[in-house]
């Protein structure tokens, strides 16, 4: 089980730049992807794209890439030789024409500043695109990590909260064999089937109240729903939209019991559950 919650950073440096990339994933029904990249690295934006959908199913996932130069990148000196050679064609020229004496070498270059250009060494595309992706990488596993940690947390909650509900199923078990106990003696010669039927039904009819009142059914298929959503939360993969479909049966049952047997002790059980299932959707709302 994994939060749909988390952050993960990762780092790789290149020649002449460092490189991060910062993953922040949060609650989304779907899983939507926001990527902001700086111009260098545009080209592989459906590429991470690629590689976030093939290992997150549902959330959404802010990404931050950031290129920072390095102040100590190597660096070069650069001679602009279409200058040089227009300073010798003038130099020439103006010795020829002057009569000026003395040789043109290589002593003179440093006095003419203009000619030489420091610049940066710049990597290759391939050598920023390798650092890039190790960056992601690196912010896929701490990402994961996170996720994992309050997956861990949030599936204690479940769990405790799928516990009580099974006591509760158990409870409603026992009440709803007491509750047709008392209609069968209820519908029995000597006994008052009339006025216990209009106490909790608000008509004669004790055979259908007897009827109604039987919820074995339910609590039969209250605890295979709860079985089967026990065995969910065990799962590895994306579970959240599953969980939540559970718990509309889960729910749905509830519901159906607390229509049948309008008794007091059977209503608070129903409502017990209903808030436990309540608490579960809570948490799986955060569930990827």
């Amino acid at each position: 089980m994994k939060s749909m919650t988390g952050y993960g950073e990762g780092t790789a440096q290149v020649l002449g730049a460092r490189i991060t990339v910062q993953l922040r994933t949060l609650n989304h029904r779907h899983l939507d992807l926001q990527l902001r990249t700086p111009r260098e690295f545009l080209a592989f934006e459906e590429e991470i794209r690629k590689s976030l959908r093939q290992r997150i199913a549902r959330g959404r996932i802010e990404v931050f890439i950031g290129r920072a130069a390095l102040r100590d990148a190597p660096r070069r000196l650069v001679l602009n030789e279409p200058l040089l050679a227009e300073y010798v064609r003038l130099l020439r020229s103006a010795k020829k024409k002057f009569g000026l004496a003395g040789d043109m070498d290589v002593s003179l270059l440093p006095n003419f500043s203009d000619l030489f250009q420091v610049t940066e060494a710049e990597p290759s595309a391939r050598a920023e695109r390798q650092a890039l992706f190790k960056a992601l990488r690196g912010a896929l596993v701490k990402l994961e990590r996170s996720r994992a940690r309050e997956g861990r947390q949030l599936k204690t909650d479940i769990v405790s909260h799928l516990k009580q509900l099974r006591k509760i199923a158990a409870m409603l078990q026992n009440e709803g064999a007491r509750v047709g106990v008392r209609h069968e003696r209820a519908a029995s010669p000597g006994g008052e089937p009339a006025a216990q039927a209009k106490t909790l039904e608000g008509n004669t009819d004790t055979d259908s109240w007897v009827l109604k009142g039987d919820i074995n059914e339910e609590v039969v298929r209250l605890h295979s729903h709860l079985a089967a959503l026990a065995e969910v939360v065990d799962e590895r993969d994306a579970i959240g939209k599953k969980i939540d479909f559970m718990l509309q049966e889960v729910h749905r049952e509830l519901n159906t019991i607390g229509s049948k047997v309008p008794d007091l002790a059977v209503t608070r059980l129903v409502l017990a559950g209903k808030e436990r299932v309540e608490k579960i959707r809570e948490q799986a709302q955060n569930i990827e």
